[in-house]
């Protein structure tokens, strides 16, 4: 609007400046015209009163050619400034709801990296309880295994030492016995056992 109404003011600058040049160009003819010789003032004053008339007609037709042109141009600048705002009112707002999605995703993607790092930790959490759990259970059955190992060595150890001091009793009374036994004590124990026997039956 402000560019529209400074060409207005530029077209009336020129027409006045056209009829003050007009003027100053008709007073000069007149001041001319009487330091030569004396015309008649009557003749100047329709000489001037033509001079206007063909200068207003002059202007009249310039203005009537020019200034539709000019009013033209200026309608079609002003629809150019009226739709370039319009583009820029809409891109801005394009900008905008553009802005505020990204502003929107960035804000999920921040709660969405958020959720899966306390995701990744209670997991480690888990996995970390799970070592332990494990590790606590093998060295219990490790534990176990090296009693039962134990207990099974003591065993044999026990077992070997009974089998070892039976045959070592066993051997001291056949020596005993080879030493101390006699053909009276052979008939004796004869004696007790077939009497034993015989109560038997």
């Amino acid at each position: 609007m402000n560019y529209v109404k400074g060409l207005t003011m530029k077209n009336g600058r020129l027409i006045t400046i056209a009829a003050a040049l007009l003027l100053i160009s008709a007073s000069v003819a007149l001041a001319s015209a009487g330091e030569g010789h004396h015309v008649d003032s009557g003749v100047l004053l329709k000489d001037f009163i033509y001079r206007c008339f063909n200068f207003a007609v002059m202007v009249g037709i310039l203005a009537y050619f020019i200034t539709k042109p000019i009013r033209n141009g200026l309608a079609g600048r002003r629809q150019g400034i009226e739709k370039t705002l319009s583009d820029a009112r809409t891109a801005k707002g394009e900008a905008e709801a553009k802005f505020a999605e990204y502003d929107r995703k960035l804000s999920k993607a921040a709660a969405e990296i958020e959720e899966i790092y306390a995701g990744i930790k209670a997991e480690g959490e888990l996995e970390r309880e799970k070592i332990l759990a494990n590790a606590r259970e093998m060295a219990e059955k490790i534990k176990l295994e090296a009693q039962k190992s134990a207990a099974n060595e003591v065993s044999k150890a026990q077992a070997q030492l009974r089998q070892d001091a039976a045959r070592m009793a066993i051997e001291i009374a056949e020596e005993l016995l080879k030493k101390n036994f006699t053909g009276k004590d052979h008939s004796r124990l004869v004696d007790e056992y077939m009497q034993k026997v015989g109560e038997l039956h």
